[in-house]
């Protein structure tokens, strides 16, 4: 992990988000204050790492973290909001869910939300700041259990395979079975599945 300069205070709490992309489900957010007494090895972006490795680090973060909280929006608040709006909102609830205060949050991408403490976002931050690194860890491994929860209840989706990610397996099943209540109704391909649009 390459060292990023910021502010210094002790209480950083690291941002990021999954499930942008995906058509079903909830954006999954995570906020991650660590522990600088107890340090955690081989954090790095949650997508450059292992399932395997992911689950072992997101259990290790758990224990070591100061502090850490997950925040969504669900689906029904994305076709509302829109999708970046809904991030932003699960951003606010991861941080506000946090069992002690941040004194500075650093958000993965181009924007923070609107937040009680000062914030800087940091493009490709989960490959550049440990607090993010975990922060996207959580947030993948928690949001990959509730794919495998889904994928129970609509075997016939293959949701555990594509995550919900717009994939030709899932453009085909949706076409195939229409949309479940998870999906994202404001989204194209549901859209054009639930015959809402030409």
């Amino acid at each position: 992990m390459m060292e990023f300069v910021y502010p210094h205070t002790r209480l950083v709490a690291g941002v990021d988000e999954v499930g942008r992309g995906p058509l079903v489900g909830a954006v999954v957010t995570a906020a991650v204050i660590l522990d600088p007494e107890r340090p955690i090895a081989g954090l790095a972006d949650s997508k450059k790492l292992s399932e395997k490795r992911r689950q072992a680090l997101h259990d290790e973060i758990c224990e070591k973290a100061l502090a850490w909280s997950l925040g969504r929006a669900e689906p029904h608040e994305i076709d509302q909001l829109n999708i970046l709006h809904a991030t932003m909102l699960a951003m606010q609830r991861a941080v506000a869910g946090l069992a002690i205060a941040p004194e500075y949050v650093l958000i993965d991408g181009n924007r923070c939300p609107t937040l009680p403490v000062p914030s800087m976002a940091v493009i490709k931050g989960d490959g550049l700041v440990a607090e993010i690194s975990a922060a996207s860890i959580i947030a993948k491994v928690s949001r990959d259990r509730e794919m495998a929860e889904l994928d129970r209840a609509f075997p016939e989706y293959g949701f555990a395979k594509h995550k919900g990610y717009p994939t030709a397996l899932h453009l085909e099943k949706l076409a195939q079975y229409g949309a479940t209540e998870h999906h994202r109704r404001s989204f194209a391909p549901v859209k054009r599945a639930l015959g809402l649009s030409a």
